[in-house]
């Protein structure tokens, strides 16, 4: 039996490292503040909330006065917004029990697609709205050339960049899953940096580094960590860097 893509007792572990040295939240938050901005859109309330994913505490506070349920797979991250440590492929709810469910960052690691947005629905109440937003297959493309860069120095190729689900991907999962009328939108954030260590820094304050199952073990050597650097940089002083972040909203039929 093969091993799952990902790591999720490493994703865990990720999660609460950033608690305990300082969460970077920029990118969670700008699809965090774009689910806010759609649902000012809906004329329908939501009182029943699940909130997957809970880099910044202050996220259940924007939702209030909706009664908002926390959850996340690092248990320390979970327990400091009063949640409970859970993953989207084992919800703990039972069918109908939330009128909203608002997921950020957490489908495009799940090992079972299919399951994870099954599951998301089952625990939806019919006409039920999910929300959320994920990173999309063109991000982090300088990132991705460094590493191949890593890989050349040494002669060993070895998984170091998530996969990544593409939009029309998304949307026919999600319809696969029973969801209605699913919408997904691109959202390209642009990020510069003076080298690649902080790159790096901020991947690992957001627990969003490497968490293939299939990943080395081994940290990059000398030569390896100077060739991704200066591909990297590609001679440029501050160059930039993408994130692609995907949206996407669906029904649960009522």
């Amino acid at each position: 039996m093969s091993a799952p893509l990902f790591d999720h007792r490493l994703r865990a572990l990720r999660r609460d490292r950033a608690v305990r040295t300082g969460t970077e939240t920029f990118l969670y938050d700008r699809a965090f503040e774009d689910c806010l901005d759609r649902l000012t859109t809906i004329q329908r309330d939501f009182p029943t909330v699940l909130l997957a994913g809970c880099p910044n505490l202050d996220w259940p506070r924007h939702l209030a006065p909706r009664q908002v349920t926390v959850i996340d797979p690092g248990p320390l991250m979970a327990a400091r917004a009063g949640g409970q440590c859970a993953d989207l492929e084992s919800l703990p709810f039972d069918p109908g029990s939330f009128d909203l469910c608002l997921s950020i960052g957490l489908l495009d690691t799940a090992n079972n697609l299919p399951l994870a947005a099954a599951a998301l629905n089952l625990i939806l109440k019919p006409g039920g709205l999910l929300l959320g937003a994920i990173a999309g297959g063109h991000s982090l493309p300088r990132l991705r050339k460094a590493m191949l860069a890593a890989d050349a120095a040494t002669g060993r190729a070895s998984p170091h960049v998530h996969p990544r689900i593409e939009p029309a991907s998304l949307a026919h999962l999600l319809t696969s899953a029973g969801f209605s009328m699913p919408v997904v939108d691109i959202d390209r954030a642009e990020l510069a940096y003076r080298s690649l260590d902080g790159l790096v820094d901020d991947l690992r304050a957001m627990g969003a580094t490497n968490l293939l199952s299939g990943r080395s073990r081994q940290p990059l050597g000398r030569a390896s960590l100077a060739a991704a650097r200066t591909a990297f940089m590609n001679g440029e002083d501050r160059p930039t860097e993408q994130v692609e972040i995907l949206h996407f909203a669906a029904w649960k039929a009522s």
